[in-house]
């Protein structure tokens, strides 16, 4: 079965491209919410609006969305390089959750993984700012980019920190 990837996310790519996934990406561009209050109905209501929004005729939609979530907020894709200072800064030396949420075919699901950071010192962040793109990653950082700059340990899975968890797609058949 070809899937199209309702997402224009690299790392959503790369983790359906490393499991053997026949795939297209169509990007969508969906309305997201942010209730902060329901970080899982966001993460679920968001996926689904993604995958709503696919070009018409496309089959076997894929579609995701992740946050960070911390005290209460929700972190997702910084505005610009001060907000990734920021984001990183206040992340530094806690543990916050990240939830994805994934649709496909009528069928949803949020996953959880809950990721600790090294405390980070200004400089530390600001390497890890020159090294990672972090304007395209929801908490400004890349477990799969350098993240060893920045975390400490994580439970659950890679896959949910990096925006696609591989838990659902079994489930549905997807991957075996």
């Amino acid at each position: 079965m070809k899937l199209t990837l309702a997402s224009g996310s690299p790392r959503r790519a790369k983790i359906l491209a490393s499991l053997g996934v026949d795939f297209s990406v169509a990007r969508t561009d969906a309305p997201e919410s942010s209730i902060p209050s329901d970080p899982e109905r966001t993460v679920r209501e968001n996926a689904l609006a993604k995958g709503a929004a696919a070009p018409a005729g496309a089959k076997n939609v894929l579609s995701a969305d992740t946050i960070v979530w911390f005290d209460g907020k929700i972190y997702g894709k910084p505005r610009d390089l001060d907000e990734a200072r920021r984001f990183l800064s206040e992340l530094a030396g806690q543990t916050h959750t990240v939830f994805t949420g994934v649709a496909f075919d009528g069928k949803s699901a949020v996953c959880r993984s809950d990721v600790t950071f090294r405390p980070l010192s200004p400089s530390e962040i600001e390497a890890y700012i020159a090294r990672v793109k972090p304007l395209d990653r929801a908490g400004a950082y890349d477990i799969d980019v350098s993240g060893d700059m920045l975390i400490e340990s994580f439970t659950g899975e890679r896959e949910n920190i990096m925006g696609l968890p591989v838990a659902p797609l079994r489930e549905w058949g997807i991957v075996k």
